[in-house]
């Protein structure tokens, strides 16, 4: 819920949502999985308690869609995943081969983005794809976390002068959606704009699946750990920054859900409107409940499942009880 004064109430065994000027909408407890609230929108008391009671995990994000904190789904009653995660990030070692490996994962999913939805001229395709295998493969030589950065630096400009060719014609040709490179904090145009919602709804998926295994999302093993930023969180996403949240953008472009009318330009950035932000959440949770096969197991499961098991599957892999994380990098 986003809607400026919206308020949600409980009343017997559904979720009331109430906007001025709008017919109150109810939603049965029994089909809540997660609430999210950004900006001014209120939870009465009664509903929270209802929530917690149910551990259903409430996140709390700005106007602005920024990550700020979550209320239940506290997960285990122990503290042993975060004492396994306090001592694996202490390990040098382990972190630096866990960051390389994570890096690895994050370049060669954004080459399958590329790879299967390439728009452009064919020829150009190859050489881009060639250079992000290499700079992939370069990622096992690192030596430094300073290293891994610049690999990751590298690829990240490939890959984003290269999304333009994933657009179809009429967004394309659509001089609203022009986009050189990435920017942010603010955006300055409407794909980024996009992208930078589409990352922080990641990261809020990631942050209450990490803390409901009992991990604690703000101690990051390759992200550097600043107040009110969800290292662990953003660790974690960045293999699945192009096949879910750059995936549920090109959706939402290139099936005409989003438009040019469809974003305000001030102070100078850009920003989606009301509107056109819950048909992007709404592409992201589509994006969300597709399925794939899962890296580790080989069975099918939704987006959506599949960062829960992995949330688990890193708790495992910090306490020593798998070898390897097994990071998610379709073909």
């Amino acid at each position: 819920m986003q809607t400026p004064g919206a308020r949600i109430t409980k009343k017997d065994f559904t979720l009331v949502i109430q906007v001025e000027g709008e017919a109150d909408r109810t939603v049965p407890l029994d089909e809540v999985s997660d609430v999210v609230l950004a900006g001014p929108v209120s939870l009465t008391t009664p509903a929270v308690h209802e929530l917690l009671r149910r551990d259903v995990s409430v996140t709390w994000m700005s106007s602005g869609f920024w990550y700020l904190g979550s209320t239940g789904r506290e997960g285990p009653k122990s503290a042993v995943n975060r004492t396994a995660q306090y001592t694996f990030a202490a390990d040098d070692a382990r972190r630096l081969a866990f960051a390389r490996e994570l890096v690895a994962a994050k370049i060669r999913n954004g080459r399958t983005m590329l790879r299967r939805n390439w728009r452009g001229e064919t020829g150009e395709r190859g050489p881009v794809l060639d250079r992000l295998a290499l700079l992939a493969d370069r990622t096992a030589r690192a030596e430094t976390r300073d290293g891994l950065l610049g690999l990751e630096g590298e690829a990240a400009a490939l890959y984003f002068r290269a999304l333009p060719k994933l657009f179809a014609e009429p967004v394309a040709t659509m001089p609203a959606f022009a986009f050189e490179r990435r920017n942010r904090r603010p955006p300055a145009d409407p794909v980024n704009a996009c992208l930078s919602l589409a990352y922080a709804l990641l990261t809020r998926t990631f942050a209450s699946a990490t803390s409901a295994v009992g991990l604690d999302p703000w101690k990051g093993v390759y992200h550097v750990e600043r107040p009110g930023r969800p290292a662990l969180a953003l660790d974690l996403i960045e293999p699945f920054r192009p096949l879910l949240a750059d995936s549920a953008v090109l959706m939402a472009l290139n099936n005409g859900e989003l438009g040019s009318d469809d974003f305000v330009f001030a102070a100078g950035g850009c920003n989606l409107t009301p509107r056109s932000r819950r048909t992007l959440v709404a592409a992201y949770e589509r994006r969300l409940d597709q399925e794939t096969t899962h890296p580790a197991f080989g069975y099918q499961i939704s987006m959506r499942r599949l960062i829960q098991v992995q949330a688990r599957l890193f708790a495992r892999f910090c306490a020593g009880e798998i070898p390897r994380y097994p990071h998610y990098v379709p073909r």
